[in-house]
């Protein structure tokens, strides 16, 4: 974009004003989880919870009548309902979590391309290394926020449909619902880290382009392939460098006592992918001719 090139008043109705700061990424915010998208989206994450309770609570009640029971593992959930949160997790890691954040992280910069918002937000005293920042701040609020979600309608749920009480870690060890919370608080942190990697691919990905289905939809092909590959035994030599290879390492927080070495390994992965992957966002974004 020239200096001296004029530039169109924005449209009314297509850019809310913004700031610098604190105030582009309260804005940003504002912005993202003010969308229906974004709702729909923390929403169905909303259900998953709150429908495997019922399913479980369905086949327990079919089973007490004469009936062939559920899966093994769904007993720890008719036991103790707390156990919801950490089953929603481990059932919505491997897909719907991927997705969700997909969705967002692609949207970051193609969206506002999309929109034509993006030029004008570039007028403004904001710099495109500073929106890069606060776009990957938003996707990873969302991270948090989707999985805080999960786990705070599991317990919701489970305890609504299953009687609760203390917790029997998976190393024999029982503790009490102040424990429980505190590790369940940390196992979304956990998780939220682990997506951090899937958001940065995402952001870069998306300054790739001005389309922004695409560049969701590459994003959450890349996750999919990774689990696949983190799958097949003959691609072991490649787990380490997959950002997907920690995603289940939170069930490390249900010992006593609890093993770090998948958060480390964990922290220092998506941490590489963020730095790397940053980068090239970086040197796509500044580089790039601006013209929506």
């Amino acid at each position: 974009m020239s200096p001296a090139e004029p530039v169109p008043a924005p449209p009314a109705d297509g850019l809310r004003r913004r700031g610098t700061g604190l105030s582009l990424l309260r804005s940003e915010v504002v912005v993202l989880f003010g969308r229906v998208r974004t709702i729909a989206l923390l929403g169905a994450l909303a259900l998953i919870p709150v429908l495997l309770a019922i399913a479980v609570r369905v086949t327990t009640e079919d089973a007490s009548g004469g009936s062939s029971g559920g899966p093994a593992f769904l007993g720890d959930i008719t036991r103790n309902g707390l156990f919801v949160s950490l089953t929603a997790l481990t059932v919505a890691i491997p897909l719907f979590l991927p997705l969700t954040v997909g969705v967002v992280a692609g949207d970051t910069i193609a969206g506002e391309a999309g929109l034509g918002t993006l030029r004008y937000l570039l007028v403004s005293p904001v710099g495109r290394v500073r929106l890069l920042l606060v776009k990957f701040a938003g996707a990873a609020l969302f991270c948090l926020a989707g999985t805080l979600v999960l786990v705070v309608f599991g317990a919701i749920a489970g305890a609504a449909l299953f009687p609760v009480g203390p917790v029997t870690l998976l190393s024999g060890q029982t503790i009490g619902y102040g424990d429980y919370a505190l590790r369940m608080l940390m196992m979304a942190l956990y998780v939220t880290l682990s997506l951090l990697g899937l958001s940065a691919v995402g952001l870069f990905i998306s300054t790739l382009t001005s389309v922004p289905v695409g560049a969701m939809a590459a994003t959450i092909v890349l996750s999919t392939v990774a689990q696949i590959v983190d799958a097949l035994p003959q691609l072991d030599f490649l787990d380490p460098w997959l950002f997907t290879h920690y995603w289940l390492g939170f069930a490390d927080l249900l010992r006593y006592p609890v093993s770090w070495a998948n958060f480390a390994d964990n922290a220092l992965l998506q941490g590489g992918y963020i730095l790397v992957f940053g980068a090239l966002a970086f040197g796509r974004f500044t580089t790039k001719d601006i013209l929506s």
